[in-house]
């Protein structure tokens, strides 16, 4: 009969991709001991699995050998009562060795869930204190590959790999110590035979890989193909040029080739199994002459028919574990592979830390100083050249400049999501990369444009900044920001769920929390990053005076597009070729005709002309018309 699992290694596990093989791993005992050490923890554990499989390998012989028994002592000599004792214990073997697997398979399992347990939660802290340049050149996806597909594999690694080997060995040098103690002339014969069902088996399995490969890469295809036009985005598109024909006959022919690569996997080596599955019958045949010759001939006195059929179904036992150790290499370099890829996250070291024992000054109401400031995402390309500029204490700078000039790049640098490359940054004339980093980060508060919320409810999002503000609190932060009439018309009130990055709210909706969320945090220093520009006028207008509240009393920089935010602002400074080009009152820097006025001219010709028409309602001052939106 055929060894069960032979034809294991048809298919991708016994083959490395390209990919693979241009990466292998530079394996080395410091890898290695590395590996180690997320498993010594559970050394114990480990010894009673390799107890347990060799156990399971010693028991896994005695069924075989009580067949040849049977056949030797019950069968022959007609003894009805042994029989029934010889197949009780053979029953009773089966089951000691399905429980011994049983609770193998329950330690492994669980020594495999806590190793991943403790990676998980290495990778996920070390990765919250990653810069923020970490999470703009990442991909997204690569983060969460690493966090759940690569982490998650390691219990492959530990209950498959590892385990496997470990049993795979001990049930191939159980087995083959049982044939050779019971012929050793028999054993050879039955050995013989694998390596000539072996090199076929690996050369079809080679080409099936390449098929599948092949279906992999045309599977891909397809997916994007079904991702990009049947999304809400790709739909619309796809009707709005009226694709849908040439759209579905693309989807027709990548789905023919797709289907066409299937069926020619599954076509390859079907014809090899057959006469694959007629030649492992060979062995055992071969086993059979060769004892039958070795009883007949008298050749070999202790040879018994019982001692044959035991041996038959002892070379069985072979095929799986010969096969499955043909693949060590294989499965060995995958595994270190996914090790490889997890490490190197973790060795990924960031460069804004917290010194030790960091200061902690006062910081209200206390200067922020740029002194020389040059930054650069981009060795080649410098953002900021040499800033310099100066907020006093208790007041409120507006900044300005053309698109990409630098501005929210300015601000990142004080609550030091980034920091700088030269120069340096000061609040009360301590440097910014002096201060304890969360106490310097829980005086900072920040409204962006891009509003994030976490998918839960309003409540949950509000106590992100403080976590043990009181009903009245919220209550009254979201009041100042003109939110809490919103949130009480809502069925659930603050139990609302605000859905995934808060899609169930509109865009003014988001900002007006994010806004009372900083309000509910009472920062020291407020940085403001164009965060009305979500709002319609009516809405800017009604949290202004709060936002104006908010500031009082407080340091505070805001980049602002809105020409009625600018004017308010003590000072306002113009960003431009990595400098500040001009700092001063709106009416100063108007004075100038320099890039200020340029600007300011450039964004509301159109609302001066508009205004002249009669088209745009008159006010006595130009920060009150509601129109008056700046794109710089």
């Amino acid at each position: 009969m055929p060894g069960p699992g032979f034809h294991g290694g048809l298919g991708p596990r016994g083959f490395l991709t390209d990919e693979e093989k241009k990466n292998l791993p530079q394996v080395d005992k410091k890898l290695l001991l590395r590996i180690l050490s997320y498993m010594k923890p559970y050394w114990l554990q480990f010894m009673f699995v390799f107890v347990a499989i060799l156990i399971s390998a010693v028991v896994g012989l005695l069924p075989s050998i009580i067949t040849g028994k049977i056949v030797d002592e019950a069968l022959i000599n007609k003894d009805m009562a042994l029989l029934i004792r010889l197949l009780f214990m053979a029953f009773a073997t089966l089951a000691a060795s399905q429980i011994v697997g049983v609770l193998e398979r329950y330690i492994n399992a669980w020594i495999a869930q806590r190793i991943i347990y403790d990676m998980k939660n290495e990778m996920y802290h070390h990765l919250q204190y990653m810069p923020h340049s970490f999470f703009t050149t990442e991909k997204q996806g690569d983060i969460i590959t690493r966090m759940n597909t690569d982490i998650s594999g390691v219990s492959s690694v530990i209950s498959g790999t590892l385990s496997s080997v470990v049993s795979n060995a001990a049930t191939l040098i159980t087995t083959l110590v049982a044939l050779f103690a019971m012929s050793w002339k028999l054993a050879i014969v039955g050995v013989i035979i694998i390596p000539l069902l072996i090199l076929p088996t690996k050369r079809v399995g080679k080409n099936q890989w390449k098929i599948r490969t092949d279906s992999q890469a045309k599977n891909d295809e397809m997916n994007q193909l079904i991702n990009e036009t049947l999304s809400v985005s790709g739909s619309m598109l796809v009707k709005l040029f009226t694709r849908e024909e040439r759209e579905f006959e693309k989807f027709k022919k990548t789905n023919e080739e797709l289907t066409a690569l299937n069926l020619k996997e599954q076509r390859s080596g079907s014809w090899f199994r057959v006469v694959m599955g007629m030649f492992t019958q060979v062995g055992p045949l071969l086993m059979y002459f060769a004892g039958g010759y070795l009883i007949i001939s008298k050749m070999d006195e202790s040879l018994t028919v019982g001692m044959i059929t035991a041996m038959v179904a002892l070379i069985n036992r072979l095929y799986r574990p010969v096969q499955e150790l043909l693949n060590l290499q294989v499965d060995f370099t995958r595994s270190l592979a996914l090790f490889t890829r997890i490490f190197a996250y973790f060795d990924m070291k960031s460069n804004i830390v917290s010194p030790e024992n960091g200061k902690r000054p006062d910081v209200r109401c206390k200067d922020i100083e740029y002194s020389h400031v040059k930054f650069s995402y981009d060795p080649e390309v410098p953002i900021l050249k040499d800033i310099n500029f100066t907020v006093p204490g208790g007041k409120m700078y507006a900044i300005v400049g053309p698109s990409g000039s630098g501005k929210s790049t300015v601000v990142n640098l004080i609550p030091r999501l980034y920091d700088v490359l030269g120069g340096s940054v000061k609040i009360g004339g301590v440097d910014v990369r002096d201060f304890d980093l969360s106490y310097l980060r829980e005086n900072i508060g920040v409204v962006t444009q891009e509003t994030y919320l976490f998918n839960g409810t309003i409540k949950e999002n509000l106590l992100y900044a403080k976590e043990d503000a009181t009903d009245e609190e919220l209550i009254e932060a979201c009041k100042n920001a003109n939110i809490h009439d919103f949130i009480a018309s809502q069925p659930e009130g603050y139990n609302t769920m605000v859905g995934n990055r808060g899609l169930k709210l509109s865009g003014g909706e988001k900002q007006r929390l994010s806004i009372a969320r900083v309000i509910l945090k009472d920062p020291k220093i407020l940085i403001l990053d164009e965060a009305t520009s979500a709002l319609d006028s009516i809405s800017e207008n009604a949290i202004q005076d709060a936002l104006e509240l908010l500031m009082q009393g407080r340091t505070s920089i805001v980049i602002a597009h809105r020409l009625s935010t600018i004017l308010k602002a003590d000072a306002i400074l113009v960003v431009k070729d990595g400098v500040i080009a001009e700092q001063g009152s709106h009416e100063s820097l108007l004075a100038l005709n320099g890039i200020y006025k340029e600007l300011y001219e450039t964004q509301f010709r159109l609302v001066l002309d508009m205004e002249g028409e009669g088209d745009v309602q008159k006010t006595d001052y130009w920060g009150n018309i509601e129109e008056d939106t700046i794109g710089f």
